[in-house]
């Protein structure tokens, strides 16, 4: 039985939170927006209609307390949150995922996506190891 591996590009553009009954959960490296990325943990997923009705439904549950946890992490960043986007593209890389993303209106890119806007702005590295352990928390929690 095939074994779940990360696409490479999300250990390029991401940093490890924590993992969760389904998914694995990473920080977007781009310090301009509260961002994280759920990646169910099973080897070749590519679309939502690849998980069980019940994995579905856990999945749902998860992005659910990451929204909370882009709030917290917003809060860290002092930045207010004013809409949680949340997608599931997959055209760059098809591996399944969902981003949620913390986006108010005066954010580089409002009120367009965030994908595709601007190069990313890594974190500076006690920011981001700040961000990490209050997603960690709230989503711990």
């Amino acid at each position: 039985m095939a074994e779940f591996q990360l696409d490479p590009a999300f250990v390029a553009t991401s940093h490890a939170v924590i993992d969760l009954p389904l998914c694995e959960v990473r920080l977007q490296d781009d310090a301009r927006y509260p961002w994280l990325v759920l990646l169910p943990r099973q080897p070749g997923l590519r679309e939502l209609e690849d998980l069980t009705p019940a994995e579905r439904a856990q999945l749902m549950e998860e992005t659910i307390r990451a929204g909370s946890a882009v709030r917290a992490v917003g809060a860290l960043l002092g930045l207010r949150i004013d809409k949680l986007n949340i997608g599931a593209l997959g055209n760059v890389t098809a591996q399944l995922h969902v981003h949620v993303v913390g986006r108010r209106g005066d954010d580089p890119a409002w009120p367009g996506p965030v994908w595709g806007h601007s190069p990313a702005q890594a974190y500076d590295e006690a920011v981001r190891d700040a961000a990490i352990a209050t997603a960690r928390k709230a989503l711990a929690a």
